[in-house]
């Protein structure tokens, strides 16, 4: 594959090999993050269905839904601290090769026959995948002469664009496989991808700006030990705790998923009042982060709903839909290609909206672009509610209502994802520029804790009153982003 999508070409000085016009290193991070991908988007099409499936794990669909949504949550979570690994003790050509391994050794371990180890596998697909995230995208940003290189932002599309190459591909091939075949081979499948994304970055490191390989600010010494001790004394306390609930016959998972579900919520608004209070900022500074908050709640509450196409609505297309085209009958994991390929399509269209819009004078304001994405997202729920009407009177909904709900939960994502990276870019403090996208992270993280916490209590979430609560809630969150408008728009300074 790589040969077919890296091409020799002339660089500026006539002998160079380029990407696409790009540093050649930039095929290097794309194949990684392709691979990476294909094993996180194929691992996670089939863990519900695993969770649930008689022939897996046999868990209600509640405890299957929290468990999903605790691990998509841990991913950004963990992303902070990767990126903190990163700048202070490995660099980040290091964090992504180790990184890597984690992450396939998590999937060899969900590939083994027991509900012990599978646990153990997500666990530490998930501290890989929060080490590589912040740092591989760092490692692309290298690969430019600083910002204001005019092929970055080229370089970033075609980077991304291998995002959605992998989880397009990974439902059709691990989806396939785990579910039609054995679920664990399926597992086994992701690791192996995961493993060819390892040897082929290892492979290509020489083409990587040397600044990867740099510390940008080592802990010194005492900073290490403190660091390593107050590591160790947490562990210690965690391993206590759990092994005394084991001990005296009172743990259940619970146990784990619900400190992890709190801890998404908490700390999220632990950093945001941390930040928010620091003295050091200006008036400015303050008031694009109270600006800033508005956004970051309703991105918590638009990524509650969207991430739900993986659990919710896979969940519902297992028990409830007519998985077929024109006689074909697919893998319901399927279902989860179907926004990657969709997002390949739209995203060129979407920018050329924005840029003829723009060129009109007439392109929507990051305030409109952020209430239409979560409208739009709350609209998908209310879509919802007609293939659950259709189930309610006992029949299977059409797979092309599901599709349906896909499609404009693309369109939303479309219209506030890349919104929502920017304005955390511009709005962000200076003294807090590098961390900033770890926040925006975490507004993933708490939208993901706000349903595995739904779902822990044992609300229904393929209930149609919970389904049209929610769609209410974001459309009510758009409204009021777009109602306030002015006063958002004040907070905000020079932004826009």
């Amino acid at each position: 594959m790589a040969s077919s999508l890296t091409k020799d070409s002339a660089s500026t000085t006539g002998a160079e090999k380029t990407f696409f016009g790009h540093p050649r290193g930039l095929a290097t991070l794309f194949m990684t993050e392709m691979w990476e991908r294909f094993s996180y988007y194929g691992m996670r099409a089939l863990l519900p269905l695993y969770l649930i499936a008689p022939n897996g794990l046999h868990m209600n669909p509640a405890t299957a839904t929290a468990i999903y949504s605790v691990y998509l949550s841990l991913v950004y979570l963990l992303a902070m601290p990767g990126g903190w690994f990163g700048d202070r003790v490995w660099g980040p050509r290091k964090t992504v090769a180790i990184a890597g391994g984690v992450i396939m050794l998590g999937h060899v371990t969900l590939a083994l026959p027991s509900e012990g180890t599978f646990f153990a596998g997500l666990g530490l697909v998930a501290i890989g995948s929060g080490l590589l995230k912040s740092n591989i995208s760092t490692m692309v940003g290298h690969l430019y002469d600083g910002p204001d290189d005019p092929r970055r932002d080229g370089g970033f599309t075609i980077f991304y664009m291998g995002i959605n190459v992998g989880a397009f591909a990974a439902p059709l091939a691990i989806g396939t496989v785990g579910e039609n075949v054995n679920w664990h081979l399926g597992f086994a499948l992701a690791a192996l991808g995961m493993g060819l994304g390892v040897a082929q970055f290892l492979l290509g490191t020489r083409h990587l700006d040397p600044r990867s390989l740099v510390v940008p600010k080592p802990l010194s010494a005492d900073e290490r030990a403190s660091t390593l001790r107050k590591a160790m004394i947490w562990m210690g306390v965690a391993a206590v705790f759990y092994i005394g609930t084991v001990v005296t016959g009172v743990y259940t998972l619970n146990w784990l998923l619900v400190p992890i579900t709190i801890a998404g919520l908490v700390i999220p608004v632990m950093v945001l009042t941390r930040i928010k209070r620091d003295k050091e900022l200006s008036d400015a500074e303050q008031a694009k982060m109270s600006g800033y908050i508005w956004f970051f709640v309703a991105a918590a509450i638009f990524w509650m709903i969207y991430d739900q196409g993986g659990s919710t609505l896979a969940i519902f297309a297992d028990s409830s839909a007519e998985n077929s085209v024109l006689g074909w009958d697919f893998p319901v994991s399927w279902y989860q290609s179907v926004n990657p390929v969709l997002i390949m399509a739209l995203a060129p269209v979407f920018a050329a909206f924005w840029m003829a819009l723009n060129r009109r004078g007439k392109e929507p304001s990051t305030i409109v672009k952020f209430s239409s994405g979560l409208v739009l997202v709350g609209a998908s729920f209310f879509l919802f509610l007609l293939p659950l009407t259709i189930a309610g009177d006992g029949h299977k909904a059409a797979a092309m209502w599901l599709v349906a709900i896909y499609f404009v939960q693309t369109v939303a994502e479309l219209t506030l994802s890349p919104v929502g990276l920017s304005v955390t870019t511009k709005m962000a403090p200076a003294k807090y520029a590098s961390q900033m996208m770890g926040v925006w992270f975490l507004a993933v993280t708490a939208g993901d804790c706000t349903t595995g916490l739904l779902s822990i209590a044992g609300v229904e979430l393929n209930g149609t009153g919970v389904v049209a609560l929610q769609a209410a809630l974001a459309v009510l969150a758009g409204a009021a982003i777009f109602m306030y408008r002015g006063k958002v728009k004040t907070l905000m300074g020079n932004v826009r």
